[in-house]
């Protein structure tokens, strides 16, 4: 199943589809049986590579030489994307499905009028934390910063999600222009340093599920799958509050196969495909059809799918243009530091 991508001549299959098709995807982001039974169902080969980063993930689209068909970027890098000229108008006659995906999951600020991507999973930014290691709960993103917890603090190597709940903690929007509350942030990172286990993206998880580390910022899916691999860890939505996240499927300018591209994308969307994932992953899925598959205790926990109004309990990443140059600058700075 898993192949590399841009290697190797495809053809026309006995369906009339291409017989290749490139996704390229987080790490451990879809039921692996899935991408099987699409092989299967359509006769068409699925190159499947895995990024890190929105960051790394665009860096690689926009330096082109690769032939991805598929990506699943998040809300702020599909708006930046779009900026670019990177992504394709998708053909909605071509996705009958759509109609699965919830309405509060439409018409965003990112794609606006639903043209460039197709919701897949959202969630929320907190903090999940070994309960016999941590004293009490935690309800604030000063816990990360608290001294106590010296070396056993696990933070996201990702500059807007580390740099964002910093500027929350500090009352200002993740979105910020203002250098000032820009240079606060980095000064709070920079103390926050020396209590600092590691910086990770994926191992955190390990991290937390064996003990290794009292406490990690962590996207609230992971702390879903954690919890139940651990049940001595907890999850926790900062009062201060959070990033509201949203990824989703699009279509690049680097794919040459549109056609089977919306295909996939369409086939994400049938109910029981989205179902098999969010049970996979433990996202949260932004399929509606999908969650009355799921077990009740899954979607009424309230840290996986929040309810009433998403938008007061977070704050949507917006894409910054050229100011993204000065999160990377301060990124590097504390880093380096």
């Amino acid at each position: 199943m898993v192949g590399v991508v841009g290697c190797g001549q495809g053809k026309t299959n006995e369906q009339g589809y291409y017989d290749k098709l490139n996704v390229y995807n987080w790490g451990d982001y879809i039921e692996p049986a899935v991408l099987e039974d699409f092989e299967k169902e359509y006769g068409i080969k699925i190159n499947y590579e895995n990024y890190a980063t929105n960051e790394e993930m665009f860096a690689k689209i926009q330096a082109g030489g690769t032939d991805y068909d598929v990506i699943f970027p998040s809300e702020y890098m599909i708006e930046a994307m779009m900026n670019e000229g990177l992504l394709q108008e998708l053909d909605f006659k071509n996705l009958p499905n759509y109609k699965n995906i919830g309405d509060q999951f439409k018409n965003i600020a990112y794609d606006p009028d639903n043209k460039y991507s197709v919701p897949y999973f959202w969630g929320t930014m907190g903090i999940v934390y070994n309960t016999k290691k941590v004293d009490g709960k935690i309800d604030s993103w000063d816990a990360l910063w608290d001294e106590k917890y010296k070396g056993d603090i696990v933070m996201i190597d990702s500059v807007r999600d580390t740099v964002g709940i910093t500027l929350k903690k500090l009352g200002y929007s993740l979105n910020t222009r203002n250098m000032d509350e820009l240079e606060k942030a980095k000064e709070a990172l920079i103390k926050q340093k020396p209590l600092v286990k590691a910086y990770e993206v994926d191992a955190y998880k390990d991290m937390m599920i064996s003990g290794e580390a009292a406490m990690s910022l962590a996207w609230s899916g992971d702390a879903m799958l954690l919890i139940d691999e651990n049940p001595d860890l907890a999850y926790t939505i900062p009062k201060e509050g959070t990033n509201l996240w949203f990824d989703a499927i699009a279509v690049p300018t680097t794919s040459k196969h549109k056609k089977e591209a919306e295909l996939f994308i369409n086939y994400m969307m049938r109910p029981e495909v989205a179902a098999k994932c969010a049970a996979y992953v433990k996202y949260a899925t932004a399929n509606t059809e999908a969650m009355n598959l799921l077990p009740r205790e899954d979607v009424e926990n309230e840290l996986a799918y929040p309810k009433g109004d998403l938008f007061e309990k977070g704050e949507v990443f917006i894409d910054l243009g050229e100011f993204t140059t000065e999160y990377d600058r301060i990124w590097t700075e504390i880093k380096v530091h």
